[in-house]
């Protein structure tokens, strides 16, 4: 993730394989601690990014995009194969009309739970569960007399639970680390059973959605500016693409019909050396419903530049 240098939070390229082979054959404690602590770096690697800048091509025109994901890590230890996080997620979209009017924000408040069930943090293989909520907060009629979506100032509302399986592998060159994470997942939403969403949702909305994606990340080796002959390990470049597909039935769509069903994105990430934490973005994608609350009618591409940063909070134990 674009936190911090590796060699603030993650191993280092020789750090996992030098620990491991450390530990002797009875030292079964030590090493699972070992391997929960190298596991706790790769969840915080996998969670979601906070971006700023802009998107074009939308539909209804932007000055400003925001989708800010601040993730509070409540629990992790190399005590336990688990991580719990909580993010509450908002986004943000300033229109380019008269007044700059912020379109009501999309509220997505959820929680996370993170386990291994391997113990090669060179091949990472984890599942996450959470659980997120997605309003705008309005209080007008989710439709219109007429039977459209109110679009100014209806309620939007849906809860849903994700399960997500992720698979890793890291190899070490020359002043190099570079990481490839790939993830498959399946989200539903409590609207399937009638529960917890906004009028008209139902049969207009995706309710099971099969969300996955690749991630590679490149993390180089950069002199250290304090301590001469000393490398530091920061996070270089990453490329990102991901997809969601609505599986359910909904506004008798068929279910070839991947112009309203798929959502599709790929973002470059890139971070100069004076850059602490954050990176420039570039990328772009198509949004076959949009996911920002009342919006999900619209089916548009775009593309997309600013600004992306990793980030996480947490106040506990490193032992």
């Amino acid at each position: 993730m674009f936190l911090s240098n590796l060699t603030a939070g993650a191993a280092t390229p020789d750090t996992v394989k030098v620990k491991q082979e450390a530990v002797s054959p009875d030292s079964a404690l030590l090493r699972e601690r070992i391997i929960n602590h190298n596991f706790g770096s790769i969840y915080e690697e996998n969670l979601k990014l906070s971006f700023g800048g802009n998107e074009y091509f939308n539909k209804v025109k932007t000055q400003l995009t925001a989708d800010i994901a601040p993730n509070f890590i409540l629990f992790s230890t190399p005590k336990s194969r688990f991580m719990f996080v909580f993010t509450p997620r908002i986004k943000i979209r300033l229109l380019a009309s008269q007044g700059a009017p912020v379109k009501t924000p999309s509220y997505m408040p959820g929680a996370s739970i993170f386990f291994r069930v391997n113990e090669d943090s060179f091949n990472p293989k984890f599942f996450s569960f959470a659980y997120s909520h997605h309003s705008n907060g309005a209080r007008g009629p989710s439709e219109n007399p007429d039977g459209t979506f109110n679009v100014e100032d209806g309620k939007f509302t849906t809860n849903f639970y994700t399960l997500t399986y992720f698979s890793g592998k890291r190899v070490d060159k020359q002043d190099l680390v570079a990481e490839r994470y790939d993830n498959l997942g399946l989200e539903v939403h409590a609207g399937l059973f009638n529960l917890g969403l906004s009028e008209g949702l139902k049969d207009h909305y995706g309710f099971v959605r099969i969300n996955g994606g690749r991630m590679y990340n490149f993390i180089k080796a950069y002199d250290d500016p304090l301590e001469h002959g000393r490398k530091t390990y920061a996070n270089w470049q990453r490329i990102q693409f991901d997809f969601t597909y609505i599986a359910d039935k909904y506004d008798n769509y068929s279910a070839i019909n991947i112009k309203k069903r798929l959502n599709v994105s790929l973002k470059y990430y890139y971070s100069f050396p004076f850059m602490q934490g954050s990176a420039l973005v570039i990328g772009g994608g198509y949004r076959g419903q949009d996911d920002y609350n009342q919006s999900f009618q619209d089916s548009y591409g775009y593309v997309t530049i600013g600004l992306a940063a990793g980030l996480s909070f947490g106040y506990h134990k490193h032992s």
